[in-house]
């Protein structure tokens, strides 16, 4: 193949993403790089997966997503942050019920459809609503916290700290998670400031079991996942 026809082949490839993206998302390019990671962020992306711009890059690499649900293996899980509903679906295929809360009723709609896809939405409770406000009223024996990180731009940060998670600081989510379970799992940036999660644990009280998982995906290191638990999860 000549240089002339590879760059060809190249252009051919790069205006079909871009179309591709456009076409299913309305967005723009700053998603062109997660489109390429499709399969990473779920393997049966071809089947009728869809997400907005947010949900292309906060949704739970699927890998991550098995080893986290493996962990709750027969619980009922309360996912609060659920967005397009990576975790979601990989929590029902191995939890007795999982519940969903997401504040955006499109998140949730998206969230339906690709559990729908997995063939898992029966196994599921999408709720519309904030977490905060709603959790006097839930039960469940884990909670799933994954909160929005602020955007791709924490990776910019040194060392990301607890109080830059949104809608409200991380010692804040944590408590009110602890009203509900002792048995917390926390999906967190990768330079998140590990002292301040150890002090999740050492506040608690009775003090709290804790283990940190680096999550890594193509060989890159890409998040960390807290486990807490008064007995293991």
């Amino acid at each position: 193949m000549t240089r002339s026809m590879k760059l060809k082949k190249r252009s051919r490839l790069k205006k079909g993403i871009k179309s591709t993206i456009k076409k299913e998302n309305g967005s723009s390019h700053k998603i062109t790089k997660y489109w390429i990671q499709r399969y990473h962020l779920f393997s049966r992306y071809d089947q009728g997966i869809e997400l907005d711009e947010e949900g292309w890059y906060s949704v739970t690499p699927e890998v991550i997503a098995i080893k986290q649900a493996q962990r709750c293996r027969g619980k009922v899980v309360i996912d609060c942050f659920s967005g397009v509903g990576g975790n979601t679906i990989q929590f029902a295929k191995v939890c007795s019920s999982v519940v969903a809360i997401d504040i955006d009723p499109v998140k949730v709609e998206l969230a339906m459809n690709n559990a729908m896809v997995y063939g898992v939405a029966n196994r599921v409770d999408f709720v519309i609503g904030d977490f905060i406000q709603l959790a006097p009223s839930l039960k469940g024996d884990v909670v799933f916290l994954s909160p929005p990180w602020g955007g791709p731009m924490y990776r910019d940060v040194e060392s990301y700290k607890l109080d830059m998670l949104q809608p409200r600081d991380g010692y804040s989510l944590f408590q009110i998670a602890q009203s509900i379970t002792p048995n917390i799992i926390m999906f967190l940036p990768r330079n998140v400031d590990l002292a301040q999660v150890e002090e999740l644990a050492w506040l608690s009280s009775p003090p709290l079991t804790l283990e940190i998982e680096e999550n890594f995906v193509g060989g890159r290191m890409k998040a960390v996942t807290a486990y807490f638990s008064c007995n293991a999860v």
